[in-house]
């Protein structure tokens, strides 16, 4: 199935807060995000309504295995992107903004060929 990028990026967001802060709120979301209190609650609503997190009773949000699965996924892009980025020259705040772009429409291949190459190009240069 394939998943809005806003929805990606909400689903990050929970995934860095929740390894940052323990707990997550709606309220995390918006200091996060900048984005208002109503497109954040709307927003949540849509993510429960597909089964990607869960809120309890008292406003915690939890993100459900499929929610985590593609948090993790679109994370794991950003910091590799951003990282690889950054060692070629780029600066940091323009290689956070384009691995935040990238991440979203790299395909599972090519992301994973890029692992490769750079895990090939690491190992070679430790050899010389």
């Amino acid at each position: 199935m394939k998943v809005q990028e806003s929805a990606e990026n909400y689903l990050e967001a929970i995934l860095m807060l929740k390894n940052r802060l323990g707990q997550v709120r709606s309220i995390d979301i918006v200091n996060e995000m900048g984005f208002s209190k109503p497109s954040i609650s709307i927003a949540m609503k849509r993510l429960r309504e597909n089964g990607f997190i869960e809120m309890d009773p008292q406003g915690w949000i939890t993100l459900t295995d499929s929610g985590r699965k593609i948090a993790e996924k679109i994370y794991e892009r950003h910091r590799f992107l951003s990282y690889y980025l950054q060692k070629i020259g780029v600066s940091a705040e323009t290689a956070a903004e384009d691995a935040c772009r990238i991440e979203h429409v790299i395909s599972q291949e090519t992301f994973e060929r890029l692992q490769e190459h750079v895990a090939k190009f690491a190992a070679e240069s430790k050899e010389e």
